[in-house]
């Protein structure tokens, strides 16, 4: 196994994005695709492991960027900054991820007919839009991911995974009952798996502000990435 990883600039809405590409070289021929969506603050190194994590797996990894080259937050207010004008304009978010789901499949490691979305907190709402979007990908996968559907949304064909801390205080129950209804009417081959006793961001490990919300959990980690290589293999492999 050798990993390596590229930088990958594209262009959006005259916005130059800078990705992070990583795959292995040890494979031959292409190999399915995963855009990995970060949290608020953009991209940042924890999106950049999971890359080279799907590497690992025989995946080719890729964390987008949604706010532009070298733009990130340091601070929650900051992050809300930079978060907010993609919430308030979810048709501008799904544009601006399908130029991101658009440059994998261009790249030449990637078998486009096999790709699929994960995203961590914002990044969860946009692999979720993405699918809602109707996007040419066979899955999408919100981890700790905001839940709240857009106004309007496609004919969903990706199948769904949604993993969720049961006592995040950003994603109340009531707004689970609302996804699992809204899968349920769109048709959508969907599952959600709550982990109890966790809150939001339970697979950062830096994540330690209970207070906020958000709370680092072990087992909840663990258990979820064991439930993401799965799905994904069921949907990629």
């Amino acid at each position: 196994m050798a990993i390596r990883t590229e930088s990958i600039e594209y262009q959006h809405d005259g916005i130059t994005l800078e990705a992070l590409l990583a795959w292995d070289d040890q494979i031959t021929g292409p190999r399915p695709g995963v855009l990995i969506s970060h949290a608020w603050a953009g991209r940042s190194s924890f999106e950049n492991a999971r890359a080279e994590d799907l590497a690992a797996m025989g995946y080719a990894g890729f964390a987008l960027d949604l706010y532009g080259k070298g733009v990130s937050g340091s601070s929650k207010e900051e992050n809300s900054a930079l978060m907010q004008p993609f919430i308030s304009d979810r048709p501008h978010l799904l544009n601006r991820l399908q130029q991101s789901l658009d440059t994998l499949k261009a790249c030449a490691v990637v078998d486009e007919s096999r790709t699929a979305i994960m995203g961590y907190c914002f990044g969860g709402l946009c692999a979720l839009d993405l699918a809602r979007g109707g996007a040419d990908i066979q899955g999408a996968i919100s981890i700790h991911g905001l839940l709240n559907a857009p106004e309007l949304t496609g004919s969903m064909t990706a199948k769904i995974l949604a993993l969720h801390g049961w006592d995040d205080p950003m994603v109340p129950p009531e707004q689970v009952l609302d996804f699992n209804r809204e899968m349920t009417s769109a048709g959508a081959d969907w599952q959600l798996h709550a982990y109890g006793n966790t809150m939001h961001a339970f697979t950062n490990p830096q994540a330690d502000d209970p207070g906020f919300g958000t709370l680092y959990n072990a087992d909840a980690d663990r258990r979820s990435r064991a439930a993401i290589r799965f799905f994904l293999s069921e949907v990629l492999d």
